[in-house]
């Protein structure tokens, strides 16, 4: 299987190829150039692995929740891409994707379970809890974006991971209040398309691609920008 992924919902630009099962990835921290990297990177790795891009079987996008321009940017390349050459889309929670940061040091010695943690400015965080287990990231409460104070954890274990800039946010807000439930906070951590592309080679292997016009961003924040749908009826309300 042959798979691009985007993931551009933070200050991180990254892209990655995954040619069945081996991940090649190019990760920066990039503001304000996400546009102008991400097609020339995803050029790049398709012409280093000697792939056309008439060979992907799917193109995987971190969907959100994250930056708003950087969301609607992802899907816009996912789309584009998808569309011109008739493939499907896996849409990759950003969260999911940086909740895999914490894989290593488990590996496959068991179920870890984890908090990610987006900083959403504004004093708020976008959260969301995750067991990894079986190379895979597991839900365990919703996605929830609001303020650190608000932030849930299921169950009373300890010995949890926390991952994502959430963790640093309001002077490590977040990380003090809830540091008797972890064994390891990173608040550095950012998510990264080669962590896409892998939960997307899952998704797709279960029946879960979309076609490319279906996939929507998730914002989280209702007010900050309407949904495709919404959109759509808007329009289509004014003609």
């Amino acid at each position: 299987m042959k798979l691009l992924a985007f993931e551009t919902s933070t200050e991180a630009l990254s892209v990655a190829l995954s040619i069945d099962g081996e991940v090649r990835e190019r990760f920066e921290l990039a503001p304000r150039r996400h546009a102008e990297l991400a097609l020339p990177w995803a050029d790049a790795l398709l012409t280093d692995a000697g792939i056309r891009r008439s060979q992907l079987d799917a193109i995987a996008v971190g969907r959100g929740p994250g930056a708003f321009t950087g969301v609607r940017l992802a899907i816009a390349l996912a789309q584009g891409i998808a569309l011109a050459l008739d493939r499907p889309i896996i849409p990759v929670s950003t969260l999911a994707a940086l909740a895999m940061r914490a894989w290593q040091p488990a590996g496959e010695a068991g179920a870890t379970r984890v908090l990610a943690a987006i900083d959403a400015r504004m004093g708020e965080v976008y959260a969301a809890a995750y067991e990894l287990r079986a190379g895979d990231a597991h839900p365990l409460s919703d996605e929830t974006v609001g303020p650190q104070e608000n932030v849930i954890m299921p169950g009373a274990e300890s010995g949890w991971i926390g991952v994502g800039t959430g963790f640093g946010a309001a002077d490590g807000a977040l990380a003090n209040r809830l540091a008797d439930r972890f064994a390891n906070i990173d608040a550095m951590q950012l998510p990264h398309a080669s962590d896409v592309a892998r939960l997307g080679a899952l998704e797709f292997a279960r029946g879960e691609a979309l076609p490319a016009e279906r996939i929507e961003p998730a914002y989280l924040r209702n007010n900050v920008a309407l949904t495709l749908q919404e959109q759509q009826a808007l329009r289509d309300s004014k003609r």
